[in-house]
């Protein structure tokens, strides 16, 4: 088996961790990877191999991932074009996407005899056309994120379905969500828990001016398109799980709708979501 171990170095704790990673699977037949810039923390101290992080993804069978959720949704949109299946160690705070905390690193040996189970996450593609007549697409796990820009007092937001207008509303944000980023921006701006091995897309709106102004599901197969009323010469902000994508004016129209890719997870907890959410989100954070 090859292994990509994927760090995140600027997590106080993260090559500790990864230390104990290696440590463990050192021990088992299996092949490590790194990236290159890796190799003057790690050495040769475990026999890794150290190449480019695509040649990494593509070689290997299985991401391990050592730090929080942010480092698991930038493996993934490697992984997710791969095709590989990402474990997850937390090394952060929340670590919903994390199989594993890291006390529990010596079940890592459980890669080795099988004994888990890959759950597939749904993922979100937006596609942006933009007045000039270009086109810019990217893929989320967690979220799509539509937010005012500082040179706009006012924006609102027209989101239809198919055609037909669903919204039109004047606020801060928009944000849409798959189920697995329902733990994340969206429960922040007032949106709903949603077991992640549904299949739906969460709409939610930050700060709306409304009295009226609710979180919608729309079924995983809906085709959603906004416009930005931000007034000329303004624009909003498009992020992609949580990276920014691009600068849209209302000129640009912006098309929401599922990704042909996945996010494969490999999970050793037998899917106990909801003891996750009542210890991660209920608890002081550690």
């Amino acid at each position: 088996m090859n292994i990509f171990v994927y760090p995140n170095l600027q997590k106080p704790n993260s090559r500790k961790y990864t230390e104990q990673v290696c440590g463990v699977l050192a021990g088992e037949k299996v092949s490590l990877c790194m990236e290159e810039s890796c190799r003057s923390v790690f050495g040769k101290t475990y026999d890794i191999s150290y190449m480019p992080l695509e040649q990494c993804v593509d070689k290997c069978d299985v991401i391990v991932v050592t730090g929080g959720d942010g480092t698991i949704l930038r493996c993934s949109s490697y992984a997710s074009r791969y095709d590989k299946p990402i474990l997850g160690i937390n090394c952060g705070t929340l670590g919903f996407m994390a199989s594993l905390e890291p006390e529990n690193i010596h079940r890592l040996k459980l890669l080795c005899t099988g004994e888990y189970k890959v759950v597939e996450r749904m993922m979100l593609k937006v596609t942006v056309f933009t007045e000039d007549g270009s086109t810019t697409e990217a893929d989320a796990l967690n979220d799509i994120v539509l937010f005012k820009n500082d040179d706009c007092n006012i924006t609102d937001f027209e989101v239809s379905k198919s055609g037909c207008l669903v919204s039109s509303l004047r606020a801060d944000g928009i944000i849409f969500s798959t189920p697995t980023g329902s733990t994340a921006y969206s429960l922040s701006a007032g949106g709903p828990l949603i077991e992640p091995d549904l299949q739906c897309i969460e709409f939610s709106q930050i700060c709306a001016h409304s009295l009226f102004a609710r979180p919608i599901i729309f079924s995983a197969d809906s085709r959603i398109t906004v416009h930005c009323r931000c007034g000329e010469g303004a624009h909003a902000h498009l992020t992609v799980d949580g990276n920014k994508l691009l600068n849209v004016t209302e000129h640009d129209i912006i098309r929401i709708s599922r990704s042909k890719l996945t996010t494969k997870i490999i999970d050793m907890t037998d899917g106990s979501f909801f003891p996750t959410v009542n210890s991660k989100l209920m608890m002081p954070i550690k």
